[in-house]
């Protein structure tokens, strides 16, 4: 069994486990706990009151925040036509059809989002063993397969901080909100942004209480439980 190290153990001394933490407070706490010798990446985590298992108490949604994640994404659009034109003028970093379809299947996955135009995703589609695992796969419902004149919006949200989030099969919710690095006022605000965009893709499925525990933390750090009544307000 890994054992803790001492640093880790240091920093689980400034969290009291028994305490929910205001939004606020929690951020700053998050960024005083991370110890690791890299800019760590500062997490929420959310347990929902809802059933994974029922199509209609799914949650899933799109979060754009507004200080970004503090790293380079890299964006590959599938497209073919005038669209192409329109992508890397857009500022997309690979554009391409059938050549980045096969370069693909031949094992390059250098890149952080995918968008695709719908007359794509016939060819695209064939590569969803592949993107699928990684979570790289254009999909309409996250907002990845848009129309050619909508491309360069969709290019610019994912560019400056746009996230994707989901239930995962045991209700629980991961998403980055930021690097430890921020000021705390931008964390603050991209986790203000997320919680608002969780709470808006409510499912009509939901009963009872919608979101039962919230945690901030960092890559290596401890966890910090998040006051509801704060986080929600």
């Amino acid at each position: 069994m890994a054992t803790q190290g001492k640093k880790y153990k240091e920093a689980t001394k400034l969290v009291d486990r028994e305490n929910a933490y205001p939004p606020r407070e929690a951020v700053a706490l998050a960024q005083k706990a991370a110890f690791a010798g890299f800019d760590e990446t500062v997490e929420l985590h959310l347990r929902m009151g809802v059933d994974p298992r029922s199509a209609d108490q799914q949650v899933r949604g799109i979060a754009l925040l507004p200080n970004g994640l503090g790293k380079k994404v890299r964006i590959l659009v599938f497209v073919q036509g005038e669209g192409a034109r329109a992508a890397e003028e857009a500022g997309a970093d690979y554009v391409g059809s059938d050549d980045i379809v096969k370069k693909i299947e031949d094992g390059w996955l250098d890149f952080d989002v995918s968008i695709a135009t719908p007359d794509m995703m016939g060819k695209v589609g064939k590569l969803g063993k592949i993107l699928g695992r990684k979570g790289l796969m254009p999909n309409p419902k996250s907002g990845t397969v848009v129309s050619a004149e909508d491309l360069p919006r969709a290019i610019t949200e994912a560019r400056k901080g746009r996230v994707e989030f989901r239930l995962d099969r045991t209700a629980i919710i991961h998403v980055p909100i930021g690097k430890a690095s921020f000021d705390e006022a931008k964390l603050l605000e991209n986790l203000t942004a997320l919680v608002e965009a969780v709470m808006k893709a409510k499912p009509s499925g939901a009963k009872g209480q919608y979101v039962k525990s919230a945690f901030l933390t960092t890559t290596m750090g401890p966890g910090i439980r998040l006051d509801l009544r704060s986080l929600v307000s």
